[in-house]
């Protein structure tokens, strides 16, 4: 059975966002990412795994290193979701703005 992970889930973890945000700025190995954090290597190499099973990283082998790589690809896909909610709250928080300017006046 193959383990599917949730990409939202993924990303509540504060590590996980902070090694998408390293990863975002440049391609990294494991090792330089694991540098940036206090964590044991082994605890930032089961974030990575995770990341990568939701597909935000990618991994490519160039000779002995690993480095990985953001998933512009999935990340579209992420935001695309989200968008319509995006505009929903938007136009609910410009009415809740023209009730309240209105209530100032």
């Amino acid at each position: 059975m193959e383990l599917r992970r949730d990409v939202f889930q993924a990303i509540a973890d504060p590590t996980r966002r902070a090694i998408l945000t390293l990863v975002a700025l440049q391609a990294m190995t494991p090792g330089a990412i694991a540098a940036q954090f206090d964590s044991s290597r082994q605890t930032i190499s089961r974030h990575i795994q995770v990341l990568t099973e939701c597909e935000l990283l990618r991994q490519e082998q160039n000779g002995r290193e690993i480095h990985y790589y953001i998933n512009a690809v999935k990340f579209k896909e992420i935001s695309d979701f989200i968008e319509p909610f995006r505009k929903l709250w938007d136009d609910r928080f410009n009415k809740l703005e023209a009730v309240m300017k209105k209530y100032k006046s």
